[in-house]
């Protein structure tokens, strides 16, 4: 930093500045939009559905057109308060696991979890009862008819009759890491729900007509292991070790996978008769689905292990028979979806016909395959994309979905259209500059959209089939946070580095902004390539991390520079071979720098860069691979070395793997760079990027005899759940230390809520 720097009067925070960067995390900017977040929980046959707003539950149908309470919140309070002997408020109802169908029981009825019991509640009846129907507990998987649970047992996966007179073991044959159901041990998950009280998570399907299941195994047997040290276990006794399987890019040995198929009634087990798949990542086993009213079929989606495969498969639940239907293969990664983790785009139709989302034209549309595989159709085309398949009709041969790339100022805003399966009838349902994040039931009929703005809370409708209004839902605005000092970001268009290409982000100003003041900017940042960060809707960019930060005098931006998802192939292809850019920090730079131009108040001499995981990566990549404009990082639990971390993002999102692009993804090969302030945060028991990625950082910025602060926080793991409001404040400590130049004050952040409430 030049002598300059804070030439004008620095800001000085208050414990009152610090309280109210407090309220703008989440949950609690959450709890001051009320209605914010309409998420439906879709009741039997879709026909309806039910959702939480504050502390009310409301059902709807959107076939009558109405919206009412799902019981009497006030009786239910009070008869709960008599059958519990204990004190309940309608406003606060300490209720979970709710569940609106009941079998055999008339529609006002509600069973849901409170005091450690199990409570049915009817309107007409008026009383609150215990009952001892046994409710799945975390980690189980109640059958569509809810006769059956199921659940893991050392490892096998058992079923139990929901009346509690049944239980049997389903397979009898599971190993040490050769079983059923489970997650791959280095996608990190054992930490989290061990510091989280819960069991591992079952990920089993069953099949509509609930008689059968549908689960794979999981072989980590010849993986090596890793082993963790927890420090200072709870009960104060001796270091205590945390072993797992964790592969790396370019071992021989990974996780391989092969489905089962579970008969309750027979007991019988069909195994798949393929070879069983390389497993590199967990959506290659959350891509799967029964097909058919009763589950004639399974289908399934499988990548190669680059990913520059992929393949539809057919599984044959009473033979084990697989067949190839679809298999499309590229020079990079072919994608079943815009962003990794959304619900896969494809459609096996009655006909045998499927409908196929695909990038091969550049961008991501729809196709249709013919039942015998000999002819392709293109359903949707143009310089834009499919974001999500909503509903399939197959009678009317219809698609609804949400597409991307129709308003011209922004290739992000999602819409909703129609078309039919030959590509006629094209229609914007919507025709707005919101963005629409809309759902539907698996059968159709209506949509629920929720559509907003970066500065406008989502106001959320039922839809028809016309796009015609069915029932308002809720329409809330965002006047209580602004009564605490929150303002809306500013949507930005701007263009990357290359002098041509236009990139999006957000930028939020400071909280009580004086335009004569020149602010200090952080560059809030998660360089995907999987996602984009700074969508255009309200809540899209790291929902309050941004405007904590805003809170404290900083003026704060997120960009989404080329190499990272939701637009064109060949925007994200940026980022093949090159994830050493970070979702090109040069576009970060370029972006800021045009900001600066804009908007004189913002200094761009003091720059400062935070981010999580992937974002801690690219925290520490900007401190060393762009010294000259970045001086001031906080990274958090960063995969520094890509070389020794999980195998996909080298495998499946740069490519080769050998000495050379081991090299040009490890930040310690850049230590000797640093030259501003770097503060370094890592959890011992981070079973995803093992704290060896930050320690190796530090020994190479320590050969280098390079000055950096490390914060190592004992027994938590890769989300940092347990200390989250310890390594907040920490964070922004740091940056009002060395961007403003003022000592922080002594406010202290309350322990984040867990989310162990309903939903988790």
């Amino acid at each position: 930093m030049t002598p300059n720097h804070y030439a004008e009067p620095a800001i000085r925070l208050t414990n009152a500045d610090y309280a109210r960067a407090e309220i703008m995390q989440d949950p609690y900017r959450a709890r001051r939009v009320p209605g914010g977040s309409v998420q439906p929980r879709w009741l039997s046959g879709g026909r309806r559905f039910w959702y939480r707003v504050g502390a009310r539950h409301v059902v709807v149908d959107p076939v009558e057109g109405t919206r009412h309470d799902a019981f009497d919140h006030d009786r239910l309070a009070a008869a709960l308060s008599v059958a519990a002997g204990r004190a309940v408020a309608a406003d606060d109802l300490p209720i979970t696991s709710i569940d609106l169908d009941v079998p055999e029981h008339e529609a006002w009825t509600v069973r849901f979890s409170a005091f450690e019991s199990r409570w049915e509640w009817s309107d007409s009846a008026g009383s609150c009862a215990r009952v001892d129907y046994a409710e799945p507990l975390p980690g189980e998987v109640a059958s569509p008819d809810k006769a059956w649970i199921a659940f893991r047992r050392d490892g096998d996966i058992v079923v139990r009759s929901r009346d509690g007179a049944q239980e049997f073991a389903l397979t009898e044959d599971a190993e040490p890491h050769f079983d059923y159901g489970g997650l791959p041990e280095a996608l990190g998950m054992r930490a989290l729900m061990r510091n989280l009280g819960l069991p591992a998570p079952l990920v089993v399907s069953w099949s509509p007509d609930s008689t059968r299941l549908l689960v794979h195994r999981l072989d980590q047997r010849d993986l090596p292991e890793q082993v963790l040290v927890e420090s200072a276990p709870r009960d104060g006794g001796r270091p205590v070790e945390h072993r797992s399987r964790y592969p790396m890019p370019g071992d021989a040995a990974q996780a391989t996978m092969e489905w089962a198929v579970l008969d309750v009634t027979t007991r019988d087990v069909v195994r798949q008769q393929d070879e069983p798949c390389v497993i590199v990542h967990p959506a290659g086993i959350a891509y799967q689905w029964w097909s058919g009213e009763k589950g004639d079929a399974v289908h399934f989606l499988r990548h190669s292990r680059d990913a520059r495969t992929l393949e539809l498969r057919r599984l044959d639940p009473a033979t084990g028979e697989v067949t190839t239907l679809i298999s499309e293969s590229g020079a990079t990664r072919i994608d079943p979806t815009p962003q990794l983790g959304e619900p896969a785009m494809v459609h096996v139709l009655d006909s045998g016909e499927i409908l196929w989302w695909s990038q091969r034209d550049g961008w991501g549309h729809l196709y249709l395959y013919s039942a015998d595989g000999e002819h392709v159709a293109q359903v949707t085309s143009g310089q834009w994309l499919v974001r999500k398949v909503l509903w399939v009709d197959q009678e009317a041969r219809q698609v609804w979905f949400l597409a991307s790339g129709l308003v011209e100022h922004d290739p992000y805003v999602r819409q909703i259209c129609r078309v039919g399966f030959d590509g006629t009838g094209f229609t914007r349902l919507t025709d707005d500059d919101l963005d629409h994040d809309a759902v539907s039931p698996a059968e159709g009929g209506y949509l629920v959209d929720r559509a907003s703005t970066v500065s406008a809370p989502p106001r959320s409708v039922v839809l028809g089939g016309d796009g015609q209004v069915l029932v308002e839902l809720e329409a809330p605005d965002a006047g209580r946070l602004e009564s605490v000092g929150w303002r809306p970001p500013e949507r930005f268009r701007t263009t990357a580095a290359d002098g041509k290409t236009s990139i999006h982000g957000l930028l939020w100003r400071p909280h009580g902004f004086d335009p004569d003041h020149r602010y200090p900017v952080i560059d809030c940042i998660y360089p995907g390539p999987q996602v984009h960060r700074s969508g255009p809707a309200f809540d899209s960019a790291v929902p309050g991390e941004a405007e904590a930060l805003a809170a404290l005098g900083f003026a704060v931006v997120a960009v989404d520079g080329r190499g990272t998802a939701g637009r064109g192939k060949a925007f994200h292809d940026h980022s093949y071979g090159a994830l050493d850019e970070a979702g090109s920090l040069v576009d970060h730079i370029a972006a800021i720098r045009e900001l600066g131009h804009r908007h004189p108040w913002l200094d761009t001499e003091r720059v400062g860069i935070t981010g999580h995981s992937g974002g801690g990566f690219a925290t520490a990549r900007a401190m060393l691979a762009h010294p000259e404009f970045y001086s001031v990082g906080v990274a958090l639990a960063g995969n520094h070395d890509m070389g020794v971390y999980v195998p996909m993002w080298p495998e499946q999102y740069h490519g080769e793997i050998n000495d050379e692009s081991k090299r040009a993804l490890s930040n310690p090969a850049l230590a000797a760079n640093l030259q501003g302030k770097l503060l370094l945060i890592h959890g011992e028991l981070d079973d995803n990027v093992l704290p060896a990625h930050t320690l190796r950082l530090v020994d190479a910025l320590i050969e280098a005899d390079k000055d950096v602060d490390v914060l190592l926080i004992p027994g938590d793991e890769h989300a940092l759940l347990r200390r989250k409001h310890y390594v907040t404040r920490r964070t922004w400590d740091y940056f009002v230390r060395h961007l403003h130049g003022t000592e922080p004050p002594a406010h202290r952040l309350a322990p984040h809520p867990l989310p162990l409430g309903e939903g988790f």
